[in-house]
C-alpha cells in the first residue's frame, strides 16, 4: 500500500467513485482498509466496533464521493477523518444513556480516549505526509532498531546527516501531542464540515 497517495490519483478515484465503479471502491478498500480498521481499534479498543466503523466509511464514501474535496487535502487524510469522525460518534454513544448517566469521571475517560486517538490520527498523518528520507530514517532507528551510525550507512549518508534527519522527524512528530484548537480539524484533514 503506497502512503503518499499522488493527487492525481485521489482525483481519479473520486471520478471514478462518482461514476458508480465498484472496482474504484475495491481498489480504495484495498488501499485504506488497514488504515480504518486499526485507527477504528485503537480508539475503540473493540474488533467488532472496528469492522462497524471501516463498513459505516466505506458505505459513505460509496453513497457521497462528491464529499472528498481534493483542495482541502488527500484522500487518505479525508478517509482518515471520516474514520476518526466515526469513531468518536460510536464512542461517545457507548457511553452514552444506555450506560445511566456521565459522571466526570467517565467524561474525563472518554475525552481521553478521543485526544489519544487523536494524537495517534495526527502522528499518522505525519509520518504519512513527511518527506521520504526523514520517514526512512525514523523507520530504521525506532521500527527497524538501528543506532544513527547504522542509519546512515543503510541510508547512504553521513552520521550527521542522519542524526540531522532524525532530529527533525522526531521533531515533526512532537506536534501530534499538541491539543488543536476547538474548531481545527487535525493537520491535513481539511476544514470541519
Amino acid at each position: 500500500m503506497a502512503k503518499d497517495a499522488p493527487p492525481r490519483w485521489d482525483r481519479r478515484m473520486q471520478q471514478r467513485l462518482a461514476r458508480g465503479e465498484a472496482a474504484a471502491l475495491g481498489e480504495l478498500y484495498d488501499r485504506f482498509a488497514a488504515l480504518i480498521h486499526s485507527q477504528a481499534h485503537r480508539m475503540l479498543d473493540d474488533e467488532d466496533a472496528a469492522d462497524q466503523v471501516t463498513r459505516e466509511v466505506f458505505g459513505y464514501i460509496w453513497e457521497n464521493p462528491g464529499a472528498y474535496d481534493p483542495k482541502h487535502g488527500s484522500m487518505r487524510s479525508w478517509v482518515a477523518r471520516l474514520t476518526h469522525r466515526r469513531s468518536v460518534r460510536r464512542l461517545r454513544g457507548a457511553h452514552g444513556e444506555d450506560e445511566g448517566p456521565r459522571t466526570d469521571a467517565r467524561t474525563r475517560e472518554l475525552e481521553h480516549r478521543v485526544l489519544k486517538a487523536t494524537t495517534a490520527a495526527r502522528a499518522d498523518y505525519i509520518v504519512a505526509s513527511m518527506p521520504a528520507p526523514l520517514r526512512a530514517a525514523l523507520e530504521l532507528a525506532y521500527v527497524q532498531r538501528r543506532d544513527y551510525r547504522q542509519t546512515a550507512a543503510d541510508l547512504g549518508v553521513t552520521a550527521d546527516e542522519a542524526r540531522r534527519r532524525l532530529r527533525l522527524g522526531l521533531q515533526l512528530l512532537s506536534t501530534a501531542n499538541t491539543r488543536p484548537s476547538a474548531d481545527s480539524a487535525p493537520p491535513g484533514y481539511g476544514p470541519t464540515p
